[in-house]
């Protein structure tokens, strides 16, 4: 929670920067924080939008949510035929990684197809 903490620390910072008290846009274009589903929810509240890999072409599941503010992304799900990320193998998910990541590393990493459908709708 340190980390979330500092995350909307820098959030406030930047979204405070005004440059008049009669701003009506905000000085960012798009901010998001991005967790597997988890106890994150406890303390942000609702997440402002879910998805899992497969939603975005990646062939495994990993619920996943966002809070923010920031344009959705396209889904554009696949039927997926993987199990559970958890019960996967690290070779089956990261293969380049295979056999050096922790589960909380592999947890950590965003998934391809979600990552470049997030950066096309908000770029």
């Amino acid at each position: 929670m340190e980390i979330v903490n500092g995350c909307m620390q820098i959030i406030w910072k930047c979204q405070y920067n005004l440059k008049s008290d009669t701003q009506k846009v905000s000085p960012l274009k798009f901010w998001t924080l991005e967790n597997p589903n988890g106890m994150l929810k406890w303390f942000l509240g609702k997440p402002v939008f879910e998805f899992n890999p497969y939603d975005f072409g990646d062939n495994y599941k990993k619920r996943t949510q966002l809070w923010g503010w920031f344009n959705e992304p396209k889904k554009n799900p696949i039927k997926c035929t993987k199990p559970k990320f958890d019960k996967m193998p690290t070779k089956e998910i990261h293969t380049k990684y295979y056999g050096k990541l922790t589960r909380q590393e592999r947890r950590a990493i965003t998934p391809e197809g979600f990552a470049k459908a997030f950066f096309l709708a908000n770029r």
